[in-house]
């Protein structure tokens, strides 16, 4: 790959040449060239009233992409100016997200509470400037005072004070002499403007609420399209990167950061986001799935949240490869989730070792190995990746396999286990099904077999072979564990959403297997560890619910997959 030489802040800077320009890169690569900006600073700015999810990890690695690649730097800040939805929880979930995707803001970790002061004298210059009223309407009588994409707006009877009421009146809201409600502070623009965000917008309410922050010192509150442009303004953004809802917002936006007279005012660019299928992301919707029970928390496996992802065993590096599949784009549209599941398998499949598990255990029994006796048999890791080496596998009289690789009565084309079949078992010998034991209800409990010592895997033996290789557990060194398998929470045959508005849930979309068997080479497993259980899929150790005495793991994804990455 070629390189280019680009100069920033006043240095030579030398980075990859890349052929194709995302549209925001071409137009940092505008503002740098005609001298508007001389570096480059973005940030993250989330509210801290939930927890992230998959769409979020798009803009946090998009910001932290763009100040890596012109060699600036990247902000995490706290949008927390409503602190009747914050919670520390968020603002701890949400620090966790970010560091563990990797993206390093270093020591500049900032709160919007940070800039009250300055969101208040910024107010007041605009008070003093005429930009600025106290208006007594309620919240329904500015609503009907706004009109709509057809009628203009219609002013205020407030909209006219004095700019010494509109500064004694916002220094009594401020001293708390009026209940929630009463009075607002809102900027005063233009009633007819075509684009309703500019027909005087409220920039500051009265809310007597403590705040995470900065406890009880304030009762009135900013508004978030008021604050943010001064947040961005405060800490030096160069471009504000947000998604597309916020595109009507722009000009208010620079509205704010103009009037308030900040120098080198920030750059507001949008782009579109992302979308995945039949997911639930809405914070109302995770809330009352977890306020209901049906799922154990923010973090639970079926739910898209970064915390989920990451407890469910998904990496930084496949989000960032789902992220990066995905594009830069003006345009919304939506992502089938199987993509995602293709960067986890693409990201997994060379680092994990492939082992062995039985998720639905069957007694395999044979019959003319030597009772008592244990043996061990060398198994690589991972067949595609030698350099993760072999380990080895205890094989005994008595195994289990999965229920699936037996069937008394088989179609065709089936190449298990059944009477008088022979195949393989995974690395070590040949065993023939001779006999089974069933209960009074008439099912198969164990199934015998014999084996021929003369096929052990890697002997040499050249002789006869088998269509079927099944893998197996020695059942005397078994692990027991819990396993949990997913699927979508959202009905997909339904559809998200019924006609009242109501998730359709998917009544399958967790099934816990209580009693599965495991090779001892688990013991060490701890939480986040992941692995590939030999054709059953990817597996991560419960964080939550694990422990060393009971081991729970979370299947991450299957090993099959619909998602066929588009050709170049």
């Amino acid at each position: 790959m070629s390189e280019e030489t680009r100069t920033i802040d006043g240095r030579e800077v030398t980075t990859p040449e890349r052929k194709e320009r995302n549209f925001i890169e071409i137009e940092i690569d505008k503002d740098l060239a005609s001298g508007r900006y001389s570096h480059v600073q973005t940030r993250f700015p989330p509210e801290p009233n939930g927890y992230l999810h998959i769409g979020h990890a798009k803009s946090i690695l998009l910001n932290y992409g763009l100040a890596q690649e012109y060699h600036g730097k990247f902000n995490m800040r706290f949008d927390d100016t409503n602190p009747t939805k914050e919670k520390i929880e968020f603002v701890e979930s949400i620090k966790a997200d970010v560091e563990w995707l990797g993206a390093d803001f270093e020591d500049r970790l900032f709160f919007a509470s940070d800039y009250f002061d300055t969101m208040y004298e910024c107010a007041v210059k605009l008070i003093k400037k005429g930009k600025a009223f106290v208006c007594d309407l309620s919240a329904e009588e500015i609503r009907q005072y706004r009109g709509d994409f057809t009628t203009p707006g219609k002013e205020s009877p407030y909209r006219n004070r004095s700019i010494e009421e509109n500064l004694r009146l916002f220094e009594e809201m401020k001293e708390g002499k009026y209940p929630d409600g009463a009075k607002v502070l809102r900027a005063k623009i233009d009633m007819a403007s075509p684009n309703i965000n500019m027909r005087d917008p409220v920039i500051y309410r009265i809310a007597h609420e403590s705040h995470h922050n900065t406890g009880d010192k304030w009762c009135i509150y900013p508004m978030y399209d008021f604050a943010h442009p001064i947040e961005d303004a405060v800490e030096h953004i160069t471009h504000s990167i947000c998604t597309l809802e916020f595109e009507d917002h722009r000009p208010l936006y620079d509205w704010v950061v103009n009037e308030c007279e900040f120098e080198e005012p920030p750059r507001q660019i949008e782009f579109a986001k992302l979308y995945l299928t039949n997911v639930v992301t809405g914070k109302r919707y995770i809330k009352k799935l977890v306020e209901d029970g049906i799922v154990d928390g923010w973090d639970d496996p079926r739910l898209v949240s970064i915390a989920a992802l990451r407890r469910r065993g998904y990496t930084p590096e496949s989000i960032k490869m789902f992220v990066d599949l995905c594009g830069v784009a003006k345009a919304n549209s939506s992502v089938d989730y199987a993509q995602l599941e293709y960067c986890i398998r693409e990201d997994l499949k060379l680092k994990k070792a492939r082992m062995m598990a039985i998720l639905h255990p069957l007694k395999l029994i044979i019959d003319n190995y030597p009772e008592g006796q244990v043996e061990y048999l060398p198994m690589p890791n991972n067949l595609e990746n030698p350099d993760l080496g072999e380990r080895q596998i205890p094989f005994g009289r008595e195994l289990w396999i999965e229920q699936e690789d037996f069937m008394e009565v088989p179609p065709k084309k089936y190449f298990r286990l059944f009477p008088g079949n022979e195949v393989r078992l995974m690395g070590a010998y040949f065993v023939k099904c001779v006999s089974v034991d069933k209960d009074e209800a008439g099912n198969v409990t164990a199934v015998h077999c014999t084996y021929d010592p003369e096929t052990k895997n890697g002997s040499g033996f050249t002789g006869r072979k088998v269509k079927g290789t099944i893998h197996w557990v020695n059942a005397s060194t078994a692990i027991t564990a819990e396993c949990r398998l997913y699927e979508n929470i959202v009905d997909e045959e339904k559809g998200k959403l019924d006609e009242n508005g109501n998730l359709n849930l998917n009544p399958n979309s967790l099934t816990v297997l209580k009693e599965c068997y495991l090779e001892p080479n688990f013991s060490d497993a701890k939480a986040f560890d992941s692995y590939q259980f030999v054709r059953n899929g990817f597996f991560c150790v419960d964080y939550k619910d694990s422990t060393p005495e009971h081991l729970v793991f979370n299947r991450i994804v299957s090993l099959k997959s619909s998602f066929k990455l588009p050709k170049a």
